[in-house]
């Protein structure tokens, strides 16, 4: 979000910013994935003891299993909500184990194979749609995203500008929209886009987003080459500069919250970087959305201490949670991330803070496990609803209350 003055009047009314946000809430999907998570379970457990977690992550080091929730094995402790996918084949060696340690766990999925092709029922047989058309509640290929922001830009050019920031490890367009806004109806909604720009990225990990699609549904990585190992990607979200792969990242390339080989290596974090480093003295607030946890948070994530404007952004956190729980009663946590997550180094948002922008907020979407990274279709556009609510409310705060 930018405040760099009052932009000239539009003839063209509303285009909605809710959907903006649809292209950002979870990993598309397109097809089964030539049944490649067949058998494959996800399943919770809790420890209730520092014994039972310091065996869990001994444990699913060995079986190298995915953890959904939290991020890395390292944060598995006592009372910690743990969400696990099991590959098919360590299945009977894990839940052997956890009977025989008498550690509880509950299945949240039985068959991830069988889950995924539900995700996909009606999408297989649903060809491209002219972007005319376009259905702002189900997920699309990153073709589709990308062709759809060019359509805003050829269509409303009074409203929309689309541009790139540089191209991915892939070689692919890094696009932004600019969109200078206008709304009928609501006043505080009049007053919030005559005042502001707004530069929205709808896609920041082109690259991990298109193969998430095409081979692994839950891949979260980048897509670079290591020279050391066969293992591909790093966290794009581990890759910024503070306190760089410190606490709660990863230095191994295999690992999903891998920093990477240093600070900014990857050409998506280092695009975007750049354009906020160069925008930064008119960049007022920086949001960025994530999955899954219904969780609010703010700086700081990586170190336990409280930043010197806490007072004005908990106001704002607190107001954005209430509105967002008032449209379909969903309840997000909010607080600092250290202490409302976990400690984790290397993210945007601290870095967007650390790098003089005063307001940075990273959403976790919904939702808090049920269906984790398999969130239906058809919660998309109550997501989008709410959650488009509590950016309304955060901005409106800004604007009148912070200096």
């Amino acid at each position: 979000m930018k405040f760099p003055g009052k932009p000239r009047s539009h003839r063209a009314a509303f285009l909605p910013l809710c959907w903006l946000l649809l292209k950002i809430l979870q990993p598309g999907h397109g097809h089964p994935y030539d049944n490649r998570y067949a058998g494959d379970k996800l399943i919770r457990l809790v420890p209730k003891t520092e014994e039972e977690a310091s065996a869990l992550r001994s444990m699913y080091r060995r079986l190298k299993v995915d953890l959904w929730q939290p991020s890395s094995i390292s944060y598995v402790s006592e009372g910690t909500v743990t969400d696990v996918r099991i590959p098919k084949n360590a299945s009977r060696t894990l839940l052997a184990f956890l009977q025989e340690t008498r550690i509880q766990y509950k299945v949240l999925i039985e068959d991830l194979q069988k889950a995924v092709e539900n995700e996909n029922s009606f999408q297989t047989q649903r060809s491209r749609r002219s972007l005319s058309e376009y259905n702002y509640e189900v997920y699309h290929s990153l073709e589709d995203i990308q062709s759809w922001m060019r359509h805003l830009n050829q269509t409303q050019p009074g409203l929309v500008r689309v541009f790139s920031i540089g191209r991915s490890y892939e070689k692919r367009p890094l696009l932004i929209l600019q969109a200078l806004l206008t709304y009928k109806t609501d006043p505080a909604m009049r007053k919030m886009l005559n005042h502001l720009y707004f530069y929205i990225m709808p896609v920041f990990n082109v690259d991990g987003y298109h193969f998430s699609w095409t081979h692994d549904r839950f891949w979260r990585k980048t897509r670079s080459r290591n020279s050391r190992f066969r293992c591909r990607g790093v966290d794009a979200n581990r890759n910024w500069k503070v306190k760089w792969c410190e606490e709660g990242a990863s230095a191994h390339p295999c690992d999903d919250t891998y920093c990477g080989p240093f600070p900014e290596s990857e050409p998506e974090v280092k695009a975007v970087a750049d354009f906020l480093r160069k925008h930064r003295k008119r960049i007022r607030a920086y949001l960025s959305f994530h999955a899954y946890a219904q969780m609010l948070l703010y700086p700081y994530s990586y170190k336990h201490a409280t930043i010197p404007n806490f007072s004005c952004v908990e106001f704002a956190a607190h107001k954005a949670v209430k509105a967002l729980r008032s449209v379909h009663g969903i309840r997000y946590r909010h607080g600092p991330a250290f202490q409302t997550l976990y400690v984790s180094s290397g993210n945007s948002m601290d870095w967007a803070y650390k790098n003089g922008i005063p307001y940075a907020f990273a959403f976790e979407l919904r939702d808090t496990g049920h269906f984790g990274f398999l969130l239906p279709e058809v919660l998309i556009k109550p997501t989008c609803t709410e959650t488009m609510l509590a950016v309304k409310n955060i901005t409106m705060h800004l604007l009148k209350k912070c200096p």
